[in-house]
């Protein structure tokens, strides 16, 4: 029979929890150290049951993953190593210790692979059902800042992967959750689009990224973390650097099945690309005389635009060349 948090006891749980990690518990609060003039970076994010995620086909360990995504994408995305990590989890009636473990065990999974040095956990009980609250620190060095340029019209937009993926897979889950009987979803309808599915459930982010652009010498002059869809993050450009954008839509990279399933369900991929979210991809911005050192050395960027005089403002160009205004709610 599964352990219950009333059994088991906060401390004991939290104890349990972290035996054979490698990780140290109760060492709050965390501490970062840096050298002189190194910039230190923090992130944060909220995941609400029933709002984030459905443990009807949401697996636990990739939950738990997907949570520590959620922050060290952020510092990702300004060229910070992570350094610590820390989860505050709000656990429903409903969850018995033996799965808590399981997402916990995804936490601990990625923290290893993105190279979090110190990690710390919270057990709060929850009457709406699970919440996981992450936050992160970490760290780049000052020739960094030095060495970013400032960003320019005809500078190159570009993002890391397939966008709009995680949405269209999302709603693949949501359809077949629909359809299910009580027993288990349609695993043939899942295996059809497993990719489409695998980047909502299990978005990936290369580890060695931060090291790379640098070792590269290429420094964004600006990134971002893309998740709440590809027009959210244009706009944030536009307003950070002050100057217009254009996105052209037969730049876009979609992955494979995307328009399949558009028609299948009535949904333009260019539309859940722009304003889909859940997409875990990043977006930055390379200077054109760094051009052919970018394309030649980060061949799984996709440039799909670039910066433009201010008076452009933030614009999606179709195939036939018209230029539509970007928005996006963002929500």
């Amino acid at each position: 029979m599964a352990q219950t948090f009333s059994e088991l006891g906060r401390i004991e749980a939290i104890k349990q929890l972290f035996e054979g990690t490698g990780y140290s518990p109760f060492g709050e609060p965390l501490w970062l150290e840096t050298v002189q003039k190194d910039c230190v970076v923090s992130a944060s994010g909220l995941m609400l049951e029933g709002i984030d995620f459905d443990l009807v086909y949401f697996p636990l360990k990739h939950l738990g993953r997907k949570a520590v995504l959620k922050v060290t994408g952020e510092l990702y995305a300004v060229m910070a190593r992570p350094a610590t990590l820390s989860v505050q989890l709000g656990v429903s009636a409903k969850l018995d210790f033996p799965q808590i473990q399981e997402l916990w065990s995804g936490i601990v999974a990625a923290a290893k692979e993105y190279g979090y040095a110190h990690l710390s956990l919270d057990l709060q009980p929850s009457r709406n059902g699970l919440t996981i609250a992450v936050s992160a620190t970490g760290s780049h060095g000052s020739e960094v800042s030095a060495a970013r340029p400032k960003a320019q019209s005809k500078d190159l937009i570009c993002v890391s992967g397939a966008l709009g993926a995680a949405f269209l897979g999302l709603r693949v889950l949501e359809r077949e959750k629909a359809n299910f009987d009580g027993g288990s979803m349609d695993q043939k309808a899942l295996e059809k689009y497993k990719m489409l599915v695998g980047s909502y459930l299990r978005p990936e982010i290369s580890p060695a990224l931060p090291a790379q652009l640098a070792d590269a010498k290429l420094y964004p002059s600006y990134g971002y973390f893309v998740t709440r869809g590809l027009a959210d993050a244009i706009l944030r450009l536009c307003r950070d650097c002050s100057l217009g954008a254009k996105v052209y839509a037969d730049r876009i990279p979609f992955e494979g099945g995307s328009f399949e399933l558009g028609r299948e369900i009535d949904i333009d991929p260019v539309s859940a690309a722009m304003n889909g979210g859940e997409d875990y991809r990043l977006l930055y911005v390379i200077p054109l005389a760094q051009y052919e050192a970018f394309r030649t050395d980060f061949q799984t960027f996709d440039i799909i635009g670039h910066l433009a005089l201010p008076e452009a403002g933030a614009v999606l160009v179709s195939p036939d060349g018209l230029e539509h205004p970007v928005s996006a709610q963002g929500w």
